[in-house]
């Protein structure tokens, strides 16, 4: 569960919690469940080790599919051992190859290749004790989203009758294609097609990538601004996602804009920032005191000048995670929050986190 650079990404981490509320006395914990979201790299086992007493399932994005259905990839096995030793669940992510539509166009036409698929998940969860899988599909067309929807089906009936637990990373939808030609093609490609009903109808939840506002195609902008987050909350749950169906995206990254020319092409390039390089940059262009907190967005941001064209951060910390926890309390019920991506996090974020009782 991303998330992007919304192709390399990921605008995606998945934590649920219920915790930092005002209901919550001094000293007292909520249980709640929390998903994280890792790649495979030692920053992330490292952080996934030190906080796994904060965690109870853990989403390694590790395992691709091709066209002919084909699964590979491998769950690092010191997580395996550290989850089994913790009472961690394990529930990997399955992809289409850096995201490409081809790949996942041509799977989902292709009965014997989605069978192929589905029969290697039960016996890979089997094998290594996987809790279940995560759906984290992404960049298929709009037309393909009535067979996006029957392989989620197939796949959830399979899993589902050997014990196993399913969930998808959706990316979210105003419901509209706004007025501009990107808001199209993003509406077509990766926003609008996802059927949120059928597929809540058979998920047993639903990572919902609310910090997939603004990345690498987009101007400068929040990752996961308050409002945008609160609208495409509201249009999941009008199109009939139950609300305890729903775990919140919340980012620990931030996002950088700079200018690149790269392969005879000069444009502006959103890039994930984790918070050691989002601090860093701050610091070497002395835009600390530019830093502004947007109350309204429930983030901060910054700028500086770069020979004479302006470069922008805007920074995820411990108070814009703790804010955007407040929508847990704003929407009751809400399964918990989906958060993007251990060893991104300002590692003071495991503070609001210390009342938890996964």
């Amino acid at each position: 569960m991303r998330a992007p650079q919304l192709v390399n990404r990921r605008f995606i981490s998945a934590v649920t919690l219920l915790l930092a509320f005002p209901a919550v006395g001094e000293g007292q914990s909520r249980d709640i469940e929390t998903l994280f979201y890792m790649r495979n790299n030692e920053p992330a086992f490292e952080s996934f080790r030190r906080n796994i007493d904060k965690i109870s399932i853990v989403g390694p994005q590790v395992y691709s599919v091709e066209g002919d259905g084909v699964v590979w990839g491998e769950v690092d096995p010191r997580i395996l051992a550290l989850a089994k030793e913790h009472g961690v669940k394990v529930m990997p992510l399955i992809h289409n190859p850096g995201f490409d539509q081809e790949t996942i166009h041509e799977l989902l036409h292709e009965e014997k290749a989605r069978r192929r698929s589905i029969d290697m998940m039960v016996e890979l969860a089997q094998r290594h004790g996987y809790w279940g899988w995560q759906f984290d599909f992404e960049n298929f067309h709009i037309t393909d989203r009535d067979a996006m929807t029957q392989y989620y089906r197939e796949t959830a009936e399979a899993l589902h009758a050997n014990g196993l637990t399913i969930s998808i990373a959706v990316v979210p939808s105003l419901g509209t294609a706004g007025r501009s030609s990107f808001h199209r093609y993003m509406e077509a490609n990766w926003r609008g097609t996802f059927d949120l009903k059928a597929m809540a109808e058979v998920s047993d939840f639903i990572s919902y990538m609310t910090y997939a506002q603004h990345g690498g195609p987009t101007t400068p902008g929040p990752v996961a601004g308050l409002p945008w987050m609160r609208a495409t909350l509201d249009y999941a749950i009008s199109q009939g996602v139950p609300v305890e169906k729903i775990s919140l995206g919340i980012p620990t990254f931030s996002g950088y804009w700079f200018p690149t020319y790269a392969n005879g092409l000069a444009r502006v390039q959103g890039h994930e920032a984790h918070w050691d390089r989002a601090t860093g940059l701050i610091a070497q262009n002395n835009a600390d005191s530019r830093l502004t907190w947007i109350e309204e967005q429930g983030v901060y941001y910054t700028w500086w000048e770069n020979s004479g064209t302006f470069e922008w951060v805007f920074l995820e910390n411990k108070r814009t995670f703790e804010t955007k926890l407040g929508l847990l309390d704003e929407y009751p019920g809400l399964r918990g929050i989906s958060v993007w991506v251990l060893s991104a996090e300002d590692p003071d974020i495991w503070e609001v986190l210390r009342s938890v009782k996964r």
